[in-house]
């Protein structure tokens, strides 16, 4: 078994895999993010997380920070719209202290009111260091479209004015409502043995109540496609985001609609729409196409930036790229690099033990197993031309457009 897994009487589940390194990292993954706000949480999920790193019963915002800075170590955390990752990187001999630590700050914080007013302030300019970048706000704005009347179509920062209105009594309510026990896995992977894993999870997550999540995640309405246009003045360039609706984390079209991304618009230079746009016709130095899956539904889209008066090229030129994807299927030969290339991008990315965890750890929240490298790699290479083309029929058949000029 590559992974070690078990589940504490809590509920939490723990994974592990043992590798020869000298560093080791460690995570506590929840399944918890800016969907599960409250109408009057918006930027609640992404606050806590800040506000983790604020004081506990028995620590203070600075001996949280220094506890693994001080052995050389490093202590994390992100939020997403469906998800919050607390995650620590030590040495090896260090890793029941970073486990402990993080149990400390998920059950134990106490989000101290000086601290919350604080931190009201650096979230506020967080905000609005994001007004400054023209693909943040541009795709704010069209999440905001493409899940109109759902929390998904909320930035997970929150705005200035629903941040002001936070208190420490409402985060711990915050969390109290959505961090569970049932909906959280602690990962590892470093030279550490069973045995070890075992007696730190016991001992730092074995005494957390059991609780189980009272909600379910209401699925995004439909919606229709659309295309707005922004004037945005002192901007050199113009951006243009193009996506729709796609598949779920449960829908198995998703593997071939990663690969299908892949070819179009990729981070390899020889994706379809890097070629077709960029090296035979020089109009933008950034376009790429990328795939988000949520528990429930999911988006892909087509990205990119040019002079004001390229747009429109830029958007015909990447039309016939997606009607060459839909109508024409690849060649064996294209079809087998384009394998290739994902599976050897796959591998690399596995290759980083970090990221492995992080991936694996996910993967056990939402499946509650792992696939292996090697059952991914088998799934890639059963997919056929003839599926990655009635995917791209179902996907990118029907675009919408949001543009800042």
């Amino acid at each position: 078994m590559e992974f070690l897994t078990f589940t504490l009487p809590s509920g939490i589940r723990c994974i592990h895999k043992r590798v020869r390194s000298a560093v080791t990292y460690c995570a506590l993954t929840i399944n918890t993010g800016s969907r599960d706000e409250l109408p009057a949480e918006h930027g609640m999920a992404h606050f806590v997380e800040h506000g983790l790193f604020k004081g506990t019963a028995r620590r203070r915002a600075f001996h949280i920070s220094s506890r693994l800075e001080n052995l050389g170590g490093e202590l994390n955390a992100f939020t997403t719209k469906e998800d919050t990752s607390i995650n620590a990187t030590t040495l090896k001999g260090d890793f029941p202290k970073a486990a402990e630590l993080i149990a400390d700050m998920v059950f134990n914080s106490t989000f101290p009111e000086r601290e919350v007013e604080r931190e009201k302030q650096v979230i506020v300019d967080e905000i609005n260091s994001y007004r400054d970048i023209p693909q943040e706000m541009l795709y704010d704005n069209f999440d905001a479209l493409m899940f109109a009347g759902s929390t998904l179509g909320r930035s997970i920062v929150g705005t200035a004015r629903s941040v002001s209105k936070f208190s420490s009594e409402k985060l711990r309510n915050f969390v109290s409502r959505t961090y569970t026990p049932d909906q959280m896995v602690f990962s590892a992977v470093g030279n550490i043995s069973e045995k070890v894993f075992v007696a730190v999870c016991e001992r730092c997550f074995g005494g957390v109540t059991a609780v189980k999540r009272e909600f379910e995640r209401v699925v995004p309405p439909l919606c229709t496609p659309f295309e707005k246009i922004v004037s945005k003045g002192g901007n050199h360039q113009s951006h243009c985001v193009l996506g729709a609706r796609a598949y779920s984390l449960f829908d198995d079209r998703r593997l071939p609609l990663s690969l299908l991304v892949n070819v179009l618009g990729g981070p390899a230079a020889n994706s379809r729409l890097n070629s077709a746009l960029r090296e035979r016709n020089g109009l933008t130095y950034n376009i790429d196409a990328g795939y988000m899956p949520y528990s429930d539904t999911g988006f892909a889209n087509i990205y990119f930036s040019c002079e004001r008066d390229k747009i429109e090229r830029c958007r015909e030129l990447t039309g016939v790229e997606i009607e060459r994807i839909m109508s024409s299927p690849m060649t064996p030969r294209q079809l087998s690099m384009a394998k290739k290339q994902f599976i050897g991008q796959f591998s690399i990315s596995t290759d980083s033990n970090e990221g492995y965890m992080l991936g694996a750890a996910k993967s056990f929240l939402i499946y509650n197993e792992i696939d292996s490298p090697q059952t991914v790699i088998r799934k890639v290479n059963e997919i056929t031309a003839e599926e990655l083309m009635t995917v791209a029929r179902e996907v990118f058949g029907s675009l919408s457009t949001v543009i800042y000029r």
